[in-house]
């Protein structure tokens, strides 16, 4: 079987699947025209990540360019974001079939193996899932130990869960009795489902449940909008705080962690087919397609109540995780519902697609996407291209694409 058939056998049932709770498959009619300029931006993205690639040391990972300095700005494997360029140098090669690229998702893989023993931090899920995972995804002939390596990677992540608070832990503090966990980590749950489903140990399955389960109680807000961090007491896990490191304040909504919780609720109904979960996911869709700062362009500012809106800045990294989160939704939901969460996707992906937010060739050190807000309140990584914000729009084009086979 070639790598095409292979990709769309894996992804048919999650992005063109029908929902239980509904009587009648629905398959959204999408917009010839959008798949054509999807198809010309991989060729675009592409090029881009050759010229990001020629600018990237052998032994570092990109995490940033500063348009304004022409300087980049890298990492090594343990930053959180290190999982993002091989997986989207392998939905390019998926898309293209450019073995240059290919090659070079290949070589960055090596840099991160070693972190699959990495208990330090609870971001295993998008440093080796969104790598290593569209690895075996993607590749006709996987290699054995990419699998081991996800294993490995998937007992570090569980290492981190405290049956106590019923999460697992994503900030060590200096404060013993802390346990910090930001709404970002519903991200990382994915990959402890694909080690029930590649082991049948089943512990897995129940952390990543119990840890949603949790999040759910404590995260969100009567309008489905989440905090971004819950400090728990580490021995009984009650609540000790409810606060914000990256949103405008506690009380805000900060854009991306409502993307998160979007996006991490619709992979645990895929996951479960517990409804409670497509319902939160929903009430999630809800708050950020109703908000009166929504712009019409859908790509929302970096925070729901940044100060100075309209003239607050944009996170388009917000905007593309959205739109791969709502094309996925749309595929578990009565067809009213599916129309309304994908004529808003469309239209965040037109204007990804637009010269406001992708960047023109030879532009912006070669990562695709511009106008990325990544920590507001410590002034870093304002108003740039961020690895995730490409990583997720080529996801979210893949998706929608897919739809059309």
């Amino acid at each position: 079987m070639n790598l095409k058939s292979l990709f769309t056998a894996a992804v048919a049932t999650v992005f063109i699947s029908t929902s239980c709770t509904s009587s009648k498959k629905f398959r959204y009619k999408t917009d010839d025209a959008l798949v054509q300029t999807f198809n010309q931006n991989f060729v675009d993205a592409a090029a881009q990540y050759k010229i990001l690639k020629r600018n990237l040391p052998s032994d570092s990972l990109p995490k940033t360019y500063f348009p304004t300095t022409g300087k980049y700005q890298f990492s090594n494997s343990d930053w959180w974001c290190s999982g993002f360029y091989p997986g989207t140098l392998l939905y390019l090669y998926q898309q293209t079939k450019d073995t240059v690229l290919y090659k070079e998702a290949i070589r960055t893989l090596g840099l991160l193996k070693k972190e699959q023993y990495n208990k330090t931090t609870h971001d295993l899920g998008f440093m080796m899932y969104c790598s290593f995972g569209n690895a075996i995804r993607m590749d006709a002939k996987p290699k054995p130990m990419y699998k081991d390596i996800l294993l490995n990677s998937a007992k570090s992540l569980s290492s981190r869960f405290n049956p106590k608070v019923g999460c697992i832990k994503s900030w060590d503090s200096k404060n013993a009795n802390d346990y910090l966990v930001i709404i970002d980590n519903m991200m990382n749950l994915e990959l402890l489902f694909w080690a029930t489903k590649a082991t049948g140990d089943s512990s897995y399955y129940k952390i990543a449940v119990t840890h949603a389960n949790t999040t759910m109680q404590n995260h969100f807000r009567p309008d489905y909008s989440s905090y971004h961090v819950i400090n728990y007491n580490k021995d009984n896990g009650t609540v000790k705080q409810k606060k914000t490191a990256q949103g405008a304040a506690d009380s805000s909504a900060w854009a991306r962690g409502q993307g998160w919780g979007l996006y991490g609720y619709t992979v645990m109904y895929r996951e479960t087919k517990d409804k409670k979960y497509l319902d939160q996911a929903n009430h999630i869709a809800s708050f950020i397609l109703n908000h009166p700062n929504l712009p019409a362009d859908k790509i929302p500012y970096w925070d729901f109540n940044a100060p100075g809106i309209p003239n607050a800045l944009r996170d388009a990294s917000a905007g593309s995780l959205m739109a791969s989160a709502f094309i996925e939704l749309s595929a578990y939901v009565d067809k009213t519902t599916a129309g309304t969460y994908m004529v808003a996707d469309e239209a965040m992906l037109r204007s990804l697609s637009n010269d406001t937010y992708k960047a023109k060739y030879g532009a912006n050190g070669g990562f695709l996407i511009q106008h990325g807000v990544g920590h507001m309140p410590q002034k870093t990584e304002i108003d740039v291209p961020l690895t995730y914000g490409d990583y997720y729009y080529i996801e979210a084009m893949v998706r929608y694409n897919m739809l059309k086979k």
